[in-house]
């Protein structure tokens, strides 16, 4: 399934999280986990809320609706998305497959 998984209801997706880069984007997926880069630096949570906000920005979903569940402190992470469709998440990152 692309990085989803099904966790109950709730999808569930991998991520590579590259912190203190250049610039927020979404790199793609490498292999079945999604590769993203965020600005800030891992400190305080900080690199964190850019992911959240860099995910809720793309999927159009609300920032609430995206919970990390494994990897705080961690560049590695699962992510899951609360009362969404794991077919809407993989509509909108389908342009960014390997």
């Amino acid at each position: 399934m692309d990085g989803k998984q099904l966790a109950g209801k709730d999808p569930v997706l991998k991520v590579k999280l590259v912190p203190r880069s250049s610039m927020n984007k979404i790199v793609g997926f490498e292999g079945d986990i999604l590769k993203l880069k965020v600005k800030s630096a891992p400190v305080g949570g900080l690199a964190n809320q850019d992911l959240i906000l860099l995910l809720s920005k793309h999927l159009r979903v609300a920032k609430e609706r995206i919970e990390i569940i494994s990897g705080h402190k961690s560049r590695s992470k699962i992510i899951r998305f609360q009362g969404i469709r794991a077919s809407s998440i993989r509509k909108l990152l389908v342009t960014f497959k390997s």
